[in-house]
């Protein structure tokens, strides 16, 4: 636990410099203030600090004042603050205004001013009214605003790699030429902790800069990041996490999602840790769940993007809670731990934290705070630690996928100078890959392998797959992501029956799933099968058209079941249609007389063609609607059936032939034959 008896802040109540501070015209319970022409009436009792008259005064913004202008100066504050207050900073428009949960800024071109009024996360009433009393006056010099900084396309910087020894902590960024001064071997240190983000971080971080972070990085230091975000509802500080265990699961991962970015912005890649900062709260049932809710959340959103998910907590509340659920399925415990213990001998550990959770290179131990300590003739106001901290692997390299029919082969290549344990590989359906190790469904997971196939894929549908490498030391590295997109094939006959030698036409056009286009250029085959064979078998290739269409002639000589099938590629997974009957009938002629005397017979022949000799062909007669059987007979071997009709009254008759239906080949009939009996 901290404890802290910060400086009275210095006030400014006269004409200083080029600032005005006088009564406002709205009573004597606030004043206008002046800053290079930029007028705003705040509160009476904001005292004034100017920051060009006293550039190490330190700008906190746990305090209700107005600070003029900005400084780079090494800044007179203590190692640690947390909280809000409500105040208004105004310096030279030298950066875009961004407005986050805490802070509201305006950019004030026609002063060359960046207002920023800060506040308690989540009520801004009294920061949006100060800044809407703001005006500006004939004195005033008009400013651009900045061009934004572009952001590190890709960040390089990991905050702590493997590394063990002193470190210390501070509220407030040092000045370049401290951090010279600080370097090695002027001190033990080896890391600072900086805070990069929180609506509760309570120091102005004026050096904080991306340029910043580059310079202390190419001189050796390593770094602790801390996010001061929400506290535990029975802590006695105003912007607290909810106590309802869903909702605070939900603040921890959109405050992880915030920490991110300002890591990034900051040049911080994946595999760094940040830390969120849960101050001392006397623990009991609900808010210890909501504790453990919102580290839960934030360590896996911190987790899904590649980062390390830390918690820093007094050892004797989040250390204990956290302690106490280590093994629990029911949260998701931080990755590292970083607890204040003050006073307790620093060898990382406490009579609070068992030795061993957290075990595997993931502590720091904060061992005493608010130190006045000098190196080279500098001092500072710093937190101390001790660490044992070692980073995760590298993801995996060129992780590609080849997509088959049903399935895909997955290939990557392992981390260099890395000893790798394992391999994780998970997939989801859709364009958002497994979010932890634990996620989605199981693809892979084993030893070292730089190939995978995915089975079971379910034509139509889209997949991402992520890989973790896993190290010696059990720790994951960053997912490796992969996106395949599903695609659908069709299938169409241009008759659902020919004549047997006939021929028929079967098309298809396989699209992606994910944008409804036509695959152009690929290869499509057709697949052929006799409805009696169990073997599919290629009857034809094609090339799909811009539309990805293709079609196929073909002439079956029994009815067959016909499918398209698209095997895939690179990053695209294949289909196939569903299947299309095409039914072969034989051709069948017949010859009748078509007139015939009383008492004479008639020869009703013809052929069947393919001639299925032996099989049975049946003379039917019509009677009103109905057809009646009159006699059967066998096909010869050439397919051919003869019948001898002898009717034995005068009239007109109607006759036919039919053949059933076997296992090659559909029923099929002569057309009707009509005999007039005189």
């Amino acid at each position: 636990m901290r404890l802290f008896r910060p400086a009275v802040l210095s006030t400014v109540v006269a004409l200083v410099g080029g600032l005005v501070v006088g009564a406002a015209a709205e009573g004597a319970d606030s004043k206008v203030v002046s800053y290079r022409g930029y007028e705003v009436t705040v509160p009476a009792s904001w005292p004034v600090v100017d920051l060009e008259k006293d550039p190490t005064a330190c700008v906190r913004l746990d305090r209700a004042a107005v600070y003029l202008g900005s400084s780079t100066a090494q800044a007179d504050c203590p190692a640690h603050l947390v909280g809000r207050s409500e105040g208004l900073v105004l310096a030279p428009l030298t950066a875009p205004a961004r407005s986050t949960d805490g802070q509201l800024e305006v950019a004030v071109e026609g002063a060359g001013v960046l207002a920023t009024a800060y506040y308690v996360p989540g009520a801004d009433q009294v920061a949006r009214k100060v800044l809407g009393t703001g005006r500006v006056t004939s004195k005033a010099k008009a400013a651009a605003v900045p061009v934004p900084r572009k952001v590190q396309a890709t960040p390089s910087i990991i905050a702590t790699r493997d590394i063990g020894g002193p470190a210390f902590d501070i509220c407030d960024a040092p000045s370049q030429d401290t951090m010279d001064k600080w370097g090695a071997p002027n001190t033990p240190f080896h890391a600072i902790g900086i805070y990069i983000s929180g609506g509760l971080r309570a120091c102005g971080q004026a050096n904080l800069k991306p340029e910043w972070i580059t310079e202390q990085d190419a001189h050796g230091w390593q770094f602790l990041l801390v996010d001061v975000g929400l506290q535990a509802p029975c802590s006695g500080l105003k912007a607290k996490m909810s106590t309802v265990a869903v909702t605070a699961l939900a603040q921890g991962r959109a405050a992880a999602a915030a920490a991110v970015v300002a890591a990034q912005e900051l040049g911080f890649a994946q595999r760094s840790p940040i830390y969120s900062d849960i101050e001392h709260y006397p623990s009991d049932p609900v808010c210890k769940a909501s504790v453990l809710s919102y580290l839960s959340g934030w360590t896996q959103e911190l987790n899904s993007r590649g980062y390390l998910g830390g918690a820093y907590v007094s050892a004797s509340s989040g250390g204990a809670d956290l302690s106490s659920a280590y093994t629990s399925t029911a949260y998701t415990r931080p990755d590292n731990l970083w607890f204040a213990h003050w006073g307790n001998k620093p060898d990382l550990t406490s009579r609070f934290i068992p030795a061993t959770s957290w075990a595997n290179h993931q502590r720091v131990h904060q061992t005493a705070g608010n130190v006045s300590a000098t190196y080279n003739g500098v001092t500072l106001k710093i937190d101390e630690n001790v660490m044992d901290l070692s980073a995760p692997p590298a993801a995996v390299t060129g992780f590609a996928a080849t997509g088959r029919n049903g399935s895909a082969l997955l290939r990557w290549t392992l981390p260099p100078a890395t000893t790798v344990g394992g391999v994780i590989v998970r997939r989801n359906t859709g364009t958002v890959p497994p979010a932890l190790p634990t996620s989605g469904t199981a693809v892979y997971a084993g030893p070292s392998a730089t190939t995978a196939s995915a089975t079971g894929l379910v034509g139509g549908t889209s997949y991402t797959f992520r890989t973790w490498a896993i190290n010696n030391l059990g720790k994951y590295s960053p997912g490796a992501d992969k996106f395949m997109a599903g695609t659908t094939s069709t299938a169409a006959a241009s008759a659902s029956s020919i004549m047997y030698t006939g021929a028929v036409t079967l098309s298809s056009q396989v699209k992606r799933v994910d944008t409804g286009a036509g695959l152009a250029g690929v290869p499509v085959t057709l697949y052929s099968k006799a409805i009696n064979a169990s073997k599919w078998t290629a009857v034809a290739t094609v090339t799909s058209s811009a539309a990805g269409a293709v079609s196929s002639v073909q002439k079956p000589a029994v009815s067959t079941y016909y499918m398209w099938i698209y095997n895939g590629t690179t990053d695209v997974l294949g289909s196939g249609s569903a299947t299309v009957t095409v039914a072969v009938r034989p051709a069948m002629s017949g010859y009748l007389p078509a007139t015939l005397k009383l008492g004479a017979t008639a020869l009703l022949y013809g052929y069947l063609n393919p001639p299925h000799a032996g099989s049975t062909a049946y003379l039917q007669r019509k009677s009103g609607t109905k057809w009646v059987a009159v006699t059967t007979g066998k096909l010869t071997a050439n397919g051919k059936f003869a019948f001898n009709i002898k009717p034995t009254a005068r009239g007109s008759y109607i006759y036919r032939v039919v053949w059933f239906a076997d296992a090659d080949h559909q029923g099929t009939q002569t057309p009707s034959k009509a005999l007039t009996v005189s």
